[in-house]
C-alpha cells in the first residue's frame, strides 16, 4: 500500500490549481481513467471552493488534503477548522424548476454527490473532516 499523500494549503481559491495538478498526478500513478480524475477533481475542486467561501471566508485559514489509496479507490480526506458545516445536511436541490427560478449556488455538493462513489463528513477535534472516495472503473 501507498503511504498518504498530504498538501497542505491556505484558503486562497489561488491555490487549487495545485492541488487539482498533484490530484491528477497521483490518480494517473494509481492507473484512474481520465473521466475518473475530471470527475475527481470537480468534487475536490468544489468541496475547497464551499471551504474557501462559506466557511474561512478569509485567506488565513488552513485546509489539509489526504489522498490516500484504498484498493480499488482512492480516498481523499479534506481538513478545516472553519466553523462547523455538515454539506451532507443540504437538501437535494430542485432540479424539476427553471434556471431563472432556481435560488443561485446549491449545485456544488449535488454535483459531488453524483460524480463520487463515497462522500462522508464528520466534525472531529475541531475540524470539519470531509473525505471522498472515487473507485477505478471496471
Amino acid at each position: 500500500m501507498d503511504p498518504p499523500v498530504t498538501l497542505k494549503i491556505s484558503s486562497d481559491i489561488a491555490e487549487i490549481p495545485e492541488v487539482s495538478a498533484r490530484l491528477e498526478e497521483l490518480m494517473e500513478a494509481y492507473g484512474f481513467a481520465p473521466e475518473a480524475i475530471l470527475d475527481t477533481q470537480l468534487a475536490v475542486e468544489e468541496a475547497i471552493t464551499n471551504i474557501i467561501v462559506h466557511g474561512y471566508k478569509r485567506p488565513d485559514g488552513e485546509i489539509q488534503i489526504t489522498c490516500s489509496r484504498v484498493s480499488d479507490a482512492i480516498e481523499i480526506r479534506i481538513a478545516d477548522s472553519a466553523p462547523p458545516f455538515d454539506p451532507l445536511s443540504l437538501p437535494e436541490p430542485d432540479l424539476s424548476s427553471t434556471v431563472s427560478e432556481r435560488r443561485i449556488g446549491g449545485l456544488g455538493i449535488y454535483l459531488i454527490r453524483r460524480v463520487m462513489d463515497g462522500f462522508f463528513y464528520r466534525y472531529e477535534d475541531g475540524k470539519n473532516i470531509l473525505t471522498l472516495i472515487k473507485k477505478k472503473a471496471d
